[in-house]
């Protein structure tokens, strides 16, 4: 590997990564950080307005290597994950309600952040995972540079819910090295009653297309271990599977045929999908096959059957 791998290093070296900290730290003052653009000032400690609930410093939940991610993340040693508490989108069905709902969790500084992901590195974990990053961006940049200093050298993987606006997929150009996004919601009605973000599909759209064209296809290397490009999550929804079919075409024809896709049959109730009667059944193995015959149609790389 060259010696400015993984990504971040290159900017680290040409001082770019800071400059970018600096400007991401200064939009909170307005915040349009993600798509809700809810122009809060979240520089201090409470952000009531925010949509978030996230002021200066990120709320974070729990940090652990990771053995139940993607094989090609956790490999033997874990996916070092940083699950950040509350959520731009905060979908009714969330199986973490307690934190993207409710922010269970603790603030960290930049120092604070950057140690934990040196900590991992010390583990031996494969990667820095962090998890509902979209609403701490500015916070997770000014962490990095902290942390690259100091000697981080782990990929990074943002692993989001796919609502993330352009303008911060900019600051993240040169510095994520892997991107997981989910690809929720086709159509504006269910991202509306599911997550009150009619905006979420052509959110998702534009904003895989940019991460595809930062990173590639997945690369994956003689081990096994994801090291650059874009993985995409899928949710399978109960009833949803002409929502599954039109974002894996997507997928294959508007992104790349080489996409690498999990197709996740995991689904349950939880939150507050009991109000929801399309939603108040778990997923059954039929559609989970249905959605998998799908991805394989359309030639997608599945991650996992």
């Amino acid at each position: 590997m060259a010696s400015t791998w993984p990504a971040y290093l290159e900017l680290l070296q040409r001082g770019e990564l800071a400059c970018r900290a600096r400007e991401a730290v200064g939009a909170l003052a307005d915040c349009t950080c993600c798509p809700r653009q809810c122009h809060a000032d979240r520089r201090e400690e409470d952000s009531p307005q925010a949509y978030c609930h996230t002021g200066r410093l990120a709320v974070v939940s729990s940090v652990f290597p990771h053995h139940g991610e993607e094989d090609c993340l956790g490999g033997w040693a874990g996916s070092g994950t940083i699950f950040f508490s509350n959520c731009n989108l905060r979908c009714v069905f969330c199986q973490n309600f307690d934190i993207s709902w409710q922010g269970h969790g603790w603030p960290a500084t930049a120092k604070q952040l950057a140690d934990m992901m040196l900590r991992l590195q010390e583990l031996g974990c494969h990667n820095i995972n962090l998890v509902t990053p979209s609403h701490v961006v500015p916070q997770i940049l000014e962490a990095l540079g902290v942390a690259a200093e100091q000697g981080l050298r782990l990929p990074l993987v943002y692993n989001t819910g796919g609502y993330d606006r352009l303008e911060a997929l900019c600051w993240l150009d040169g510095v994520v090295d892997i991107y997981m996004p989910d690809f929720k919601f086709w159509k504006p009605e269910t991202a509306q009653e599911l997550a009150k973000a009619p905006d979420y599909p052509d959110v998702a759209r534009a904003a895989i297309k940019e991460m595809h064209r930062q990173v590639g296809d997945l690369v994956l290397d003689e081990r096994g271990l994801a090291q650059r490009g874009l993985l995409v999550r899928h949710l399978v929804m109960p009833g949803g599977l002409d929502e599954t079919r039109e974002i894996l075409r997507f997928l294959a024809r508007e992104v790349s045929p080489q996409t690498f896709v999990n197709v996740m049959p995991q689904y349950r109730p939880e939150g507050l999908a009991s109000r929801y009667p399309a939603l108040a059944r778990p997923l059954a193995p039929r559609e989970f096959r249905q959605a998998v015959d799908v991805a394989r149609e359309e030639g997608l790389r599945v991650a996992r059957d």
